[in-house]
């Protein structure tokens, strides 16, 4: 007898969900189908159990990743001692069962069904886009159809008129057999119920909205719907221009931090479509619009092609080869160290490069600078994670895997907006609140994860900017003195010391919900309400973003929620845990490679002579024992006059750092800046030499996601410019004098492994076999990680850290009476730099200010008036976006556009540990104005110059990102 057996084993299609192998608690059930015999868990469809004993029975409107429906009755089978022909896909096998899937009277029903589909569906199957790949085209062949007795004169839908409205996908209404599978979709995967099934009978019909186009509705675009269409009814318009794919390479999304895997679909050498890889364990076959339909930007005439060198920044670009641009890069950099020494030169990693090549820009600085001064936009967002859970727990990173959170009762959302920046796990969170866990939600802001339908209604603590700290020492107040916390996991895993000093000042009423009420603007009893949620959950998981750790106390709010996390036992399983939710796709990645100034891979201090004394044997150098510069400082530095050189990969740090004033002013007193990026950035303006860089679809390496998820990316097109970045870094590095030859980064990688404690069992060839891996990955765990801190701590036992709350410095007055908060929406990425060169700016042309309307009322505000934005370092214009999202008091904006000027406004507060910008808190006033501000005005000027100065070439392909008013 066939046993149950795991898929990636066998053999078969790894696109289809076949299940996952049965616990040893799982009751098995023989059936026998088609006079084979096979074991299969309770509750198994007879669909699936035939499909496991390699038995293909056909269908329509049965997915793998849908709940069976049940509506297309292709799959109807005969069931000995059972009257008709059931469905399949809805019909759960049971003991001792006899199916048969295949005989004459089946045949014959199959064909009669698929008569009547085709009876009202388009013969053009030679003109239609989806020939060689529709479901219905195959399925007619597999039932023997060879005729159509009825006639197409009488009542049909061919006539129905296509929906083209979405940039990315059309809807041609004529060939839908109204299968339900994209409204399925819609509502079980994406989980925002766009789509409705409309009228009855006859009459029903695939509808969005309330008959709305595509582009009118609710729908996101996240490409469910098109992936589960079975004709060409969705259809992805870059398949209708390009004709259908002919192979496919599986690599990984280089957007947010969830990291999904996608089979880059191609033909010849053009990438026709990315679809979402059944087999990604991080996303199982889902996506968001970016990742799904954003990719245009890898082609985009704005790429820079050729390496471009100039003396100054008011001078021409000039374009030259490799060889001459990496030799003028070399040269500035030596000669810049023989007049202002060792320390004056420094670089930047990037967070959207691949491991591999991060790894390698920081060997360059540490091995052929001779310093220590590296860093990477970490500092700028999730700088403070890394200082927090080292503290308390013990390591950098997120504690479980995304599907950990199908297992939790309470979910905690803290200063996040899961759908709009991390759309497929958000799409997960909403599965499992509709399936009954409750929500929490502490954000300045109503974030749409609160409105999820038929979820369990969600509690909102819409706290005041800057009062993070406040707030979790109310709650933690309410867990200790009410009796809810874990008292043998804090005896049995934490330390008693500091435990005691944490709870004696936890339970001081200055920490009560009444006392912070005052601080914090939500009512006590709602405070404690949540609390008690939390405290009483049997699985309680927290989730939080860059409103947490963007903040003067962001790494004081991490230590609070570890101690939340600590105090209710909620840490070492799935369903619970401390998750850090990161922004962009390999930020875990570049904290990981040792982009920080004090830490080598592996948050290895550099100061620990055992840990450089490794990789000294390893590198053939000294390395410096001091810290480096981080970023802020290395900007004061160049100001001052000491700081001379940079090297920045793949970050735009004129356009996403704070104090954009402060930022300009340092970039424009550097001797010698070297940009490497795809596109001219804010940040490729001041710089002296410009090295193309290339996408994550012309190179190989890898990136780490938001749960320390290790995923392949693989070359699908060759560099536009003729490198990799990694060839570019190693280029360089020989120019310089420190050697470095490596073939392939599968090389880089093993010496990762070499030198890096928590990567040691890490290697391609294993990746390739297993698909992903979670670190630590080593001897004690060779396959991987995936729940964190199941018996222990890295540092042995858990430490609380006593969180007193400081108010931040940024405090609103009568000058500057409303606080600002930043965030990001679903269609942009970041600085937009990737997303604006695509069709997702139909969705976010420009970035406005959201303002309450009792705040707009007092300033005669309407929606789209233009808003001067001050605070105390600079001012801005943008337009005017009237919103109850936010309390009375609190504005926000997105940061995507280079000429909206979000970071212009923003000041150099920041975290007291970490240096991590205060974004989230900065103290404005607004009024309405009729022209834009002098920054605005200055970057218009200086955009168009550096435009200009470009050499004819690539001026002619180059266009402008400003968006400044004019």
């Amino acid at each position: 007898m066939l046993q149950y057996f795991d898929p990636g084993k066998s053999g078969l299609n790894p696109d289809i969900d076949y299940g996952t192998p049965p616990s040893e608690s799982e009751t098995l059930v023989s059936v026998s189908i088609d006079g084979t015999d096979i074991s299969v868990p309770e509750g198994t469809s007879v669909l699936r159990a035939a499909a496991l004993a390699g038995i293909t029975i056909p269908k329509l409107c049965a997915s793998d990743n849908l709940e069976a429906f049940g509506s297309c009755r292709m799959c109807a089978v005969e069931i000995e001692g059972r009257r008709g022909y059931p469905a399949s896909c809805t019909t759960p096998v049971a003991e001792g069962m006899s199916v048969t899937t295949q005989n004459g009277k089946l045949a014959k029903l199959r064909r009669n069904i698929m008569e009547l589909y085709i009876s009202d569906h388009p013969l053009d199957c030679l003109t239609c886009p989806a020939n060689g790949n529709c479901e219905l085209q195959d399925v007619a062949g597999a039932v023997g159809l060879r005729e159509v007795r009825y006639g197409f004169d009488g009542e049909n839908h061919l006539d129905a008129d296509v929906d083209d409205s979405n940039p990315y996908f059309s809807f041609d209404p004529s060939k839908c057999i109204v299968c339900s599978r994209c409204v399925r979709a819609c509502e079980e995967v994406q989980g925002t119920f766009a789509l409705t099934i409309e009228g009855r009978g006859f009459e029903s019909k695939v509808s969005a909205g309330q008959s709305e186009p595509f582009m009118d509705s609710e729908c996101v675009s996240c490409g469910a719907c098109v992936q589960a269409c079975p004709t060409s009814t969705l259809m992805e318009k870059s398949v209708i221009e390009a004709g259908q794919p002919e192979h496919s390479v599986v690599t990984t999304c280089a957007y947010c931090g969830v990291g999904c895997s996608f089979k880059a679909e191609m033909k010849g050498d053009q990438l026709v479509r990315m679809v979402p890889y059944k087999g990604g364990d991080a996303n199982h076959g889902h996506s968001c619009v970016k990742g799904r339909f954003a990719f245009g930007y890898a082609t985009h005439k704005d790429r820079i092609r050729e390496p471009m060198i100039r003396d100054s920044i008011n001078e021409p670009w000039r374009t030259v080869s490799w060889d001459e641009a990496i030799g003028f890069a070399a040269k500035r950099l030596k000669d810049t160290q023989a007049k202002y020494g060792r320390e004056s030169i420094g670089g930047i990693t990037s967070s959207r490069c691949t491991n591999e090549e991060t790894y390698l820009v920081q060997k360059l600085i540490r091995a052929a600078f001779g310093n220590n001064n590296t860093d990477t936009c970490a500092r700028v967002c999730h700088s403070p994670t890394g200082f927090g859970l080292k503290t308390t727990i013990g390591e950098s990173a997120g504690t479980q895997t995304f599907d950990s959170v199908m297992k939790a009762d309470t979910i905690v959302v803290i200063g996040a907006n899961p759908t709009d920046a991390h759309p497929v796990f958000g799409s997960q969170m909403r599965r499992r609140l509709r399936q009954g866990a409750k929500l929490i939600v502490i954000d300045p802001r109503r974030i749409d994860l609160l409105k999820t339908p038929h979820g369990s209604e969600g509690i909102h603590l819409p706290l005041r900017p800057g009062t993070n700290v406040a707030m979790v020492n109310a709650l933690a107040h309410v867990i200790v003195t009410e009796g809810l916390e874990d008292k043998a996991f804090i005896e049995g895993r934490c330390e008693p010391e500091q435990y005691r000093a944490w709870r004696d000042f936890i339970v001081e009423e200055r920490n009560s919900p009444e006392a912070m009420e005052a601080v914090t603007g939500v009512p006590a009893e709602l405070v404690r309400k949540a609390a008690r949620i939390y405290g009483e959950a049997r699985n309680g998981a927290i989730y939080y973003g860059l409103g947490v750790t963007e903040h003067s106390q962001g790494s004081t709010m991490v230590m609070g929620i570890a101690n939340l996390a600590m105090a209710t036992g909620n840490l070492g399983r799935e369903g619970v845990g401390v998750n850090p939710l990161r922004g962009q796709n390999n930020v875990q990645g570049s904290c990981d490679m040792g982009s920080f100034p004090h830490e080598l891979p592996g948050y290895q201090h550099v100061g620990d002579p055992n840990v450089r004394e490794r990789f000294e044997g390893d590198w053939g150098v000294s390395i410096d024992p001091e810290p480096g510069l981080r970023i802020p400082n290395m900007f004061d530095a160049a100001i001052a006059g000491t700081f001379k050189a940079m090297y920045v990969q793949g970050e735009d740090i004129a356009q996403s750092d704070p104090n954009t004033q402060h930022v300009e002013a340092a970039l424009t007193s550097l001797d010698c800046l070297i940009v490497q990026d795809i596109f001219l950035n804010e940040t490729a303006k001041f710089a002296h030499v410009l090295l193309p860089g290339s996408t994550f679809l012309e190179k190989n390496g890898t990136f780490t996601n938001a749960e320390r998820r290790i995923n392949r990316v693989r070359k699908v097109m060759a560099p536009v410019a003729g490198m990799e970045d990694w060839e570019v870094t190693m280029a360089l590095s020989n120019a310089l004098g420190y050697p470095m030859h490596y073939r392939h980064p599968s090389e880089i990688m093993d010496e990762i492994a070499r030198l890096t404690p928590t990567f040691t069992g890490v290697s391609y060839e294993k990746l390739d076999r297993l698909g992903s891996i979670q670190w630590p990955c080593n001897e004690e765990h060779p396959d991987g990680t995936p729940t964190m801190h199941v018996l222990d701590f890295p540092i042995g036992r858990g430490k609380f850290a006593v969180t007193e709350y400081v108010a931040s410095e940024e405090k609103t007055n009568r000058k500057f009476p409303l606080l600002l908060t930043t965030g990001r929406i679903l269609s942009q990425y970041n600085v937009g730099a990737q997303t604006r060169r695509t069709e997702n700016s139909r969705w976010h042309e420009e970035d406005v200010l959201e303002i309450h309307p009792s705040d707009a009322e007092l300033r005669g505000i309407h929606d789209g008036d233009w808003l001067g934005i001050s605070s105390r370092v600079g001012r801005t214009v943008l337009r005017a976006k009237v919103s109850d999202r936010m309390l009375p008091g609190v504005v926000y904006t997105t940061f995507h556009h280079p000429g909206s000027g979000a970071n212009v406004i923003t000041t150099d507060s920041s975290d007291w540990a970490t240096n991590c910008p205060e974004y989230k808190v900065t103290a404005v006033q607004v009024e309405k104005v009729t022209q834009p501000s002098e920054w605005q005005r200055h970057f218009r000027q200086f955009d168009e110059r550096q435009h200009e100065l470009l050499t004819p070439a690539a001026a002619n392909a180059e266009t402008s990102d400003a968006t400044a008013i004019k």
